[in-house]
């Protein structure tokens, strides 16, 4: 017994070293896994806490700047340019001063011409701050050549559909929903030939791939060709103008056609040699009306400010909705075509497509700063051929390279070091795809990653240290390949996510050109936009569907999804917004601002094709615009909203108020015109003058006679009955040989005036329909209107090198003191009135980047209103 006592207390003791030690190492390595979990989750969560508190000091700082901009304003100081830097491309040095005065023609890259999209501009239902209503508070920003702002609240029209509004002239009315309509294919008519093409990569269909010349990506003027002089030169333009003091006429050639102008009787004698100085006035950029969705991507953006950044025409537009009030960046001289953000979330860049003008219209990339609106830098101009197609900010090293997509036969990418003192320093170019290139982003924790995609591809590039870009091709199978990848984001695990022309979502692995993962038929149609929301969630948004469905971080359906209406076309863009508000971009150029849960209401609204119908109330702020899809726009100049819009079914081509305001006519293409009640919207009457488009229309000052000017050539006269509501024939004006251009009454409503497509001016006895063919015995009639630009009080507005077309639209100020043009460069011009001295100088405005189609002064001359043809928008200057 002792024995075997001792022989278990012997084998307890030899084992029970060996077994503590166990022990203590498992409890060792369990105490070193808890610890090591619990340290994981403790740096996770300081992860998230850092880039919150990294978040909100970005947006202290964005405010603080913000808050210093308005103070510099309101204490009527201009904010003070970074040393160094550059303002619309004239580079300024550290012992600069800045000028406040509006510099013309001064840019390096001059405005020029092209063209652009959108859909008008409606107010938030947002709180908004409750100011004077209808009242304009002027300028946040200092008087520069890069940058205007105005600050207006304004009523909120509901987005929804609303019964007709009362008849209370002076109340605005609601917005009313859009009708839902497509756009018409038919050809236009021949003779309306002086338009500009304007190509699309946005949109994939035959006609968008097919580069059927060498001008489809760049901005022309219009496809109108002007003859080009071969033998002698004709004489032309107001340097071969000839003053005759006898009869007191002046003779002026276009494309050497003489015209001959009668003075009025106590006219002084004139020099031709001499030249008239600009007006005192000048104009100031104070809102626009568009966006461009119709055919560009990835351009709408959310800045700590609570402004959105996004662009139409040449021009981008710093929008607080919550404030109604706006900024522009006027630093482009042609279309913005891309855009992007830095990580900083201060710094803009956008890219701009080539103009006419080969020296002052190059494509190049403009890097700025989105509180002073001050020029960083200009990379690329003279580099790209045809434009910057898309532009995106590294993120892993906090923004320093920018890469850019130059659309070229061989699109080419280019990264830059775009803080370089040297304006930015080009580290690698290299050839990226024969075929369309769409978007571009660096990876957001690798530095030298870029990603790409477009038709047929998705590539990942490494810049490596020499500065080398190699490519690697994205692999798909075989009946997976889509005919387009389209759009392009990231997770948090760093994982690409990209949408393509089939509706589906695929996956791509961090560091891998392989498919992780693919969710097939997401949309009915191409996948134009993926978003990744701070929380991790997913949005895919729809170009055909209009449908925004959301995700969780794996990629997996939550249910959780909304449906745009259709008049406002499908999603191209979703930009991510305060809490659980989104701002959707959308294709036929509307903005609108919401959420999944609640639905979305529109931003900004305007048209989505070419626009050439625009008319002032003659004693309300209000304004109407007509284009060619089948929009008729009532806007508030004050408010800077849409009271109404209705769909006319008609291609309109102008828009005119009566005398009295009570009645808005307008032409359509078709030769057809209607006449509408502005308050009920109502169609008060029809009526069909031939098959060509209806070129303008004018009441006559008594409001008794109606005057249309045909494309067939001749002059239709109407007489006006039961205040507008019905219409009689009087007869048609015959004389000119080429169609109606513009025409004007006289003050007593007894004679028009009427210019034409041969730089005719020609006159009219209204009552008889019978052309006066003694133009010397109406040389004192005074004139109702100024929109004939060929007359002896315009002579100065036409340009020594441009042809009798190049002038599309003038307009005279009720007080008569200003005129204004609109011509075939995108430029608005404004010239003291009368314009008599052939050599006058004016103040020249770019912002417009097509042919500028109209111009109207508002009813007490305070504000100019311009539209830009191609580039849809429309444009409110005021007149400082």
């Amino acid at each position: 017994m002792d024995n075997q006592d001792r022989d278990s207390r012997s084998s307890k003791a030899s084992d029970s070293p060996g077994d503590t030690m166990n022990d203590v190492y498992a409890a060792w390595h369990e105490m070193l896994e808890g610890e090591g979990a619990g340290l994981a989750a403790r740096v996770a969560e300081l992860e998230v806490r850092c880039a919150r508190q990294a978040e909100e000091l970005l947006c202290l700082r964005s405010t603080l700047a913000d808050a210093l901009r308005r103070l510099n304003a309101l204490e009527g100081r201009a904010p003070p340019p970074s040393t160094g830097t550059q303002r619309n491309g004239t580079y300024t040095g550290s012992s600069g001063t800045p000028t406040r005065e509006l510099r013309i023609r001064q840019p390096t890259y001059r405005e020029t011409a092209k063209r652009t999209s959108s859909y008008g501009s409606s107010t938030s239902s947002l709180p908004q701050r409750r100011g004077p209503q209808h009242q304009s508070t002027g300028s946040l920003q200092s008087d520069s050549p890069a940058s205007s702002s105005s600050l207006s609240p304004a009523p909120s029209p509901s987005p929804r559909a609303t019964p007709a509004p009362l008849h209370v002239p002076h109340a605005s009315q609601p917005y009313r929903s859009r009708n839902n309509s497509t756009s018409s294919k038919e050809s236009v008519s021949p003779g309306v030939n002086l338009t500009k093409r304007w190509s699309s990569t946005g949109d994939f269909n035959a006609q968008g791939l097919i580069a059927n010349s060498r001008f489809t990506t760049k901005s022309l003027l219009n496809l109108y060709s002007k003859p080009t002089q071969n033998g002698a030169i004709l004489k032309h333009g107001t340097h071969t103008c000839q003053y005759n003091e006898e009869d007191g006429t002046m003779r002026m050639y276009l494309r050497g056609r003489p015209v001959v102008l009668h003075g009025p009787s106590d006219q002084d004698g004139l020099d031709p040699a001499k030249v008239a100085p600009p007006p005192q006035n000048k104009l100031k950029l104070e809102w626009v009306y568009g966006y461009r969705g119709k055919d560009c991507r990835s351009n709408l953006y959310l800045l700590p400010t609570g402004e959105i950044v996004y662009f139409v025409a040449s021009v981008v537009v710093l929008f607080n909705v919550e404030e109604q009030c706006q900024r522009h960046y006027t630093g482009h001289t042609d279309d913005v075509k891309c855009l992007a953000v830095h990580p900083n979330k201060l710094i803009v860049a956008s890219g701009q497509c080539a103009g006419h003008d080969r020296v002052d219209a190059r494509p190049h990339v403009r890097v700025w700063n989105s509180v002073s609106l001050a020029t960083l830098a200009v990379l690329g101009a003279g580099q790209a051929e045809r434009g910057i197609w898309a532009v995106a900010f590294s993120r892993a090293d906090g923004g320093s390279l920018l890469a850019a997509i130059h659309d070229a036969p061989d699109h080419v990418i280019s990264v830059w070091d775009w803080q370089r003192s040297d304006k930015g320093h080009c580290l690698a170019e290299t050839k990226c795809s024969v075929d369309t290139v769409v978007a571009v982003e660096f990876h957001p924790l690798d530095r030298n990653q870029i990603v790409t995609c477009g038709k047929n591809h998705i590539a990942f590039w490494t810049l490596d240290q020499t500065n080398v870009l190699y490519k690697r091709m994205g692999i798909f199978e075989a009946r997976d390949k889509p005919k387009y990848v389209t759009c392009l984001a990231f997770n948090h695990n760093g994982d690409v996510l990209s949408g393509d022309s089939s509706g589906n979502l695929t996956v791509w692995g961090r560091g891998t050109n392989t498919v992780q993962r693919l969710v097939r038929a997401v949309h009915d149609g191409p996948v134009f936009s993926v978003a990744c929301l701070k929380h991790g969630a997913v949005l895919s948004a729809g170009g055909k569907d209009g449908r925004i469905v959301m995700f969780d971080a794996d990629v997996n359906p939550t249910g959780l999804e909304n449906v745009i209406e259709g008049h406002y076309g499908g999603v191209r863009v979703l930009a991510e917004g305060r809490g659980s508000q989104l701002y959707v971009g959308t294709t036929k150029n509307c903005i609108l601002h919401g959420d999944l849960e609640l639905g979305f209401s529109p931003a900004v609204l305007g048209h989505v094709e070419e626009v050439w119908g625009l008319a002032a109330h003659p004693s309300l702020a209000w304004f109407a615009s007509a284009g060619w899809d089948r929009l008729l726009q009532l806007w508030d100049a004050l408010s800077h909203s849409t009271v109404w819009s209705k769909d006319i079914e008609e291609r309109a081509q102008c828009v005119s108020w009566s005398a009295d305001g009570g009645v808005l006519a307008v032409g359509c293409l078709s030769g057809r015109w209607l006449v509408l009640d502005p308050h009920s919207r109502d169609v008060l009457a029809q009526h069909q003058d031939g098959s060509e488009p209806i070129q303008t229309i004018q009441y006559s000052p008594d409001n008794k006679m109606v005057a249309l000017g045909s494309r067939d050539n001749f002059i239709y006269i109407y007489r006006v009955e039961d205040n507008g509501a019905r219409y009689s024939r009087l007869g048609k004006c015959l004389g000119h040989s080429s169609y109606i251009t513009h025409l004007d009454w006289s003050e007593d409503s007894q004679y028009i005036r009427s210019n034409s497509g041969d730089y005719e001016l020609l006159f009219w006895n209204a009552t008889t329909c019978r052309q006066v063919t003694s133009p010397s015995s109406l040389r004192d009639a005074a004139w109702a209107s100024n929109t004939c630009p060929i007359t002896f009080t315009t002579v100065g507005v036409w340009p020594e090198n441009a042809d009798g077309t190049d002038i599309n639209s003038c307009a005279r100020s009720r007080d008569g003191r200003l005129a204004a043009t609109g011509d075939d460069f995108g430029k608005v011009k404004l010239y003291a009135y009368p314009v008599t001295q052939p050599k006058s100088l004016c103040h020249a405005y770019g912002g417009h980047s097509s042919h500028v189609t109209c111009v109207r002064f508002t009813q007490d001359g305070a504000r100019l209103l311009s539209a830009g043809g191609l580039d849809t928008s429309l444009m409110q200057w005021l007149v400082d």
